[in-house]
């Protein structure tokens, strides 16, 4: 059984971080605005200089390194994944493809045994 601790105490430091981490992408964003008359050389300059600073900042902080050390487990579980070949993966498809005919032949066929029998036998609508 895995145990998850979950820590939602974060030091004032990782707050000053992820505070100019925030600010930093305002930053950026306002500077892509205002620097509109200079062409968009220097907005999309000053937009992404602003973001990776800011991604800089964030990965920096406990927060960012917990994200960091998450992605990395997530990738190395996602190598673990053993993946089914070409044929049965197309074996498994036409599974699903023939229960749905299947499935869908029986609804459609439940479907009107009971229009027959309320709408026919028991209403007499149809007569």
């Amino acid at each position: 059984m895995a145990t998850s601790q979950v820590q939602t105490v974060v030091s004032p430091a990782d707050k000053a971080k992820l505070a100019a981490a925030a600010a930093l992408v305002v930053a950026a964003l306002a500077a892509f605005y205002l620097l509109s008359k200079q062409g968009q050389i220097a907005q999309w300059g000053a937009l992404l200089v602003g973001l990776a600073a800011a991604v800089v900042v964030f990965f920096a902080s406990e927060p960012g390194k917990e994200l960091a050390a998450f992605g990395r487990d997530a990738w190395r579980e996602v190598k673990k994944v053993v993946w089914p070949s070409r044929k049965e993966a197309i074996q498994m498809t036409l599974y699903v493809f023939g229960f749905v005919v299947v499935m869908a032949l029986f609804l459609w066929l439940t479907d009107k045994t009971l229009e027959w029998l309320f709408y026919d036998l028991i209403l007499g609508w149809r007569k």
